[in-house]
């Protein structure tokens, strides 16, 4: 398995109210640009051939961000990287841009159902959990070399839980911090 470096995006003003972002194009706040920043630094330690690396990120804005920012701070042309739209998050549908709270007001029902099975039971016209995580091992299949991806809270989910080997519960409940860089070594994940 190759070496990757994952990142999950800088904060939003989505992430900082509490709501849900799915696949909208929601921008970095200023703190977001930070997060970014601290861990374009923490690379730029960390990797002595850039060149060998491979650059990719989900295509919405708030990865696309992260990345520019990170690659800066490394040293190397913001836009030298590639986007693969299966690194995009969880389609949350309709939900999109509601808080917990707002969806268990306005859709108990699916609410409820989609608790009690977060893994199989997907938002309406969204994604189930359990399809979003094929995405994303067709995405992990296809590594060839040592790379440097930035995507979502999601994306750190799936790829955590396949190589920790969590079930399906444990997986879809991880922390997903915004201002560290995981290394995945072997079977070996690192916080960086």
């Amino acid at each position: 398995m190759p070496l990757i470096y994952f990142m999950r995006h800088g904060q939003t003003e989505y992430n900082a109210a509490g709501r849900i972002q799915g696949t909208a194009d929601v921008p970095l706040n200023a703190l977001g640009r930070e997060q970014a920043r601290r861990n374009g630094g923490v690379l730029d330690e960390e990797i002595n051939e850039k060149g060998r690396f491979d650059f990719i990120a989900s295509p919405l804005l708030r990865t696309r961000q992260t990345m520019e920012i990170v690659r800066d701070a490394m040293g190397l042309p913001p836009i030298g990287y590639r986007t693969d739209a299966r690194l995009m998050e969880i389609s949350f549908g309709a939900w999109g841009g509601m808080t917990m709270a707002e969806i268990a007001a306005n859709d108990a029902e699916n609410y409820i159902r989609r608790q009690d099975d977060t893994w199989n039971v997907a938002p309406p016209e969204g994604e189930s959990f359990r399809d979003f995580y094929a995405r994303i091992m067709d995405w992990l299949a296809g590594i060839t070399g040592d790379t440097v991806v930035v995507a979502h809270g999601g994306v750190s989910r799936c790829l955590r839980g396949h190589f920790l080997k969590l079930s399906p519960l444990e997986m879809v409940h991880l922390d997903v911090p915004q201002d560290k860089v995981l290394m995945i070594e072997g079977e070996q994940l690192t916080w960086l």
